[in-house]
């Protein structure tokens, strides 16, 4: 990677933590996509996990947990990410000051809630939300929040609010960027290797994780008083969980699938394109559950938990067959 500093270019992704790692990464030269980060990092998962809560309610994540991607792609490409934290919002914002007095592009991770750019109803308590501060001006910080179309200021306030909110996943400060050193092409081996990491962990003979967790999901879907406000709620939850927390359950299956149209040409496994193709339409069908759950919750048609059963169960049939096709298929490579 280079040791020069070329001013911060701004791309827009489909989810904060791979764009960002993606960004951080390009700036310092190697030029990566972000869906071939997420793919490197073998981000993609499924798991429903009754037994950790988030404001009451079951954890249903559609990718690993944060940091994974920024872990799991500075592992595979040879880079090494400096990530600090701080004991107190005057030592962490005095820490990223000098760092952007270097020059340097950070990565910061943040609370959604307090990031005032965002319009007031699309806040909420999420401290996992990644962005990059690559400027101040004045009393404001120049952000590139890759979730948003163009570059924002963020007052200096808000940012450390955001900075070092408190509750599930408390960013304590943290923030990261990249050593410079000797970091590796994305090889047709690496992207192999990532792949079947996924495909292995789809198909985990575990409740919990994986297709398994979809099948799970769909079963207490199915087990629900349809009089029950708490029945509402928690179908509510788990369609916030899958399209507003990051890209949720059709989207990581999106940039999944973008990242295997793009490992079909680097590998020259031209088959990973068909692979693509059948995530893509994967994908529509979860964002098909998703409406029809939102339709139910607000009240549009009739509250109906074994509908929505039926449509979790088919998804978790269909995530089981196409993970098992296609670790068998890289088998023989």
């Amino acid at each position: 990677m280079r040791n020069s500093s070329p001013p911060f270019q701004h791309r827009h992704a489909a989810h904060c933590e791979s764009g960002v790692v993606a960004n951080l990464l390009s700036h310092h030269g190697l030029p990566i996509s972000e869906p071939m980060t997420f793919g490197l990092a073998a981000a993609l998962t499924f798991a429903y996990l009754p037994f950790i809560r988030i404001q009451e309610m079951p954890l249903v994540a559609y990718r690993k947990p944060p940091r994974a991607i920024l872990n799991g792609a500075s592992r595979a490409l040879g880079v090494r990410f400096r990530i600090e934290r701080f004991r107190s919002p005057q030592e962490g914002e005095a820490r990223l000051d000098e760092l952007l007095t270097e020059g340097r592009v950070v990565g910061l991770q943040t609370s959604v809630y307090w990031l005032t750019y965002f319009p007031e109803d699309m806040r909420f308590h999420f401290n996992a939300h990644n962005l990059v501060a690559y400027g101040s001006d004045g009393d404001d910080y120049l952000v590139s929040d890759p979730v948003i179309e163009e570059p924002v200021r963020c007052a200096r306030a808000d940012l450390t609010r955001a900075r070092f909110a408190r509750g599930v996943l408390a960013p304590h400060g943290l923030l990261y960027y990249p050593e410079l050193s000797a970091a590796r092409e994305p090889s047709p081996a690496m992207i192999i290797r990532a792949i079947r990491r996924v495909a292995r962990m789809m198909i985990v003979p575990l409740p919990f994780v994986g297709a398994g967790g979809i099948r799970t999901m769909g079963r207490k879907i199915a087990r629900l008083d349809p009089a029950s406000p708490l029945s509402a709620r928690l179908v509510g939850h788990i369609v916030r969980m899958q399209e507003e927390i990051g890209t949720g359950g059709a989207g990581f299956r999106f940039l999944f699938a973008a990242f295997l149209q793009e490992a079909s040409e680097a590998t020259q496994q031209h088959q990973l394109a068909e692979y693509s193709n059948r995530l893509m339409e994967i994908g529509d069908e979860w964002r098909a559950f998703a409406l029809a759950a939102a339709r139910m919750v607000k009240g549009r048609d009739r509250f109906d938990p074994p509908a929505l059963a039926s449509l979790v169960q088919h998804l978790a049939q269909r995530e089981k067959s196409f993970f098992k096709d296609l670790r068998a298929d890289l088998a023989r490579c």
